[in-house]
């Protein structure tokens, strides 16, 4: 007879399965130049008003404003805070991540309804500590001019890269990643949405991601466009 405070092999859990290696690759470090682009309305305006930005075809289907292509993806689990990835391309490292002071349920109704513009701002510094706009560590999050509490930047962990892991394939697209354990269960449950966005350097205070439409969908307007502000 076994000893009773000894577990049969039978109701010992199989361990987790191993996360997929990691295969993204660093973005080229070498800067592209952009064409100067004229601001035409003051902070406030990013609240309050339609940001409108030209329009041309790019060649595969969609529009672009004419910046520097990247890939952004919104994700979350469903009770939890929503995160901004940006990349150079879907199978290169993060450039940055923000962790947004909205939860992953209210982004996906804002965005249900139509246009969203996400404004993060920040205060400029001592002069002297020339901070690259993308690493500032804190933002104050609007969305619809509505204030959203703060937008927090961070190192991507291994939950982020993971996602991106797993996201590599796609350049568009939405929908939900199941748990990585059958412990975490249904909140364990990972939404996403992935575009590709122009990114418009207005300056070294000033970043817009407009959103790429998909062709045919008949208005020139980004359904999604994320500013980054320092003043």
């Amino acid at each position: 007879m076994g000893d009773p405070l000894t577990p049969s092999a039978g109701s010992i859990p199989p361990p987790p399965p191993p996360p997929p290696p990691v295969t993204l690759v660093q973005a080229s470090s070498s800067r592209k130049k952009h064409k100067p682009k004229v601001i035409r309305a003051v902070r406030n305006a990013f609240r309050s008003l339609p940001i409108i930005t030209p329009v041309v075809k790019i060649p595969g289907g969609g529009k672009s404003g004419g910046g520097a292509r990247v890939t952004g993806t919104l994700f979350g689990c469903r009770k939890g805070h929503v995160s901004l990835a940006v990349q150079a391309n879907p199978k290169t490292v993060p450039m940055l991540v923000v962790e947004l002071g909205m939860q992953t349920q209210a982004l996906q109704k804002e965005l249900s309804q139509g246009m969203l513009r996400i404004a993060l701002e920040c205060e400029k510094r001592d002069k002297e500590k020339k901070t690259n706009l993308l690493h500032e560590p804190r933002w104050t999050m609007y969305a619809n001019g509505i204030n959203n509490g703060y937008g927090l930047r961070r190192d991507a962990t291994e939950e982020d890269l993971y996602v991106m892991e797993l996201l590599k394939g796609m350049s568009m697209g939405a929908g939900v990643l199941p748990p990585r354990t059958e412990a975490e269960g249904g909140d364990g449950e990972m939404s996403f949405m992935r575009w590709q966005f122009d990114r418009v350097v207005g300056s070294k205070d000033s970043q817009t991601l407009y959103m790429l439409s998909p062709e045919g969908v008949g208005n020139n307007e980004p359904d999604l466009s994320i500013f980054f502000i320092r003043s």
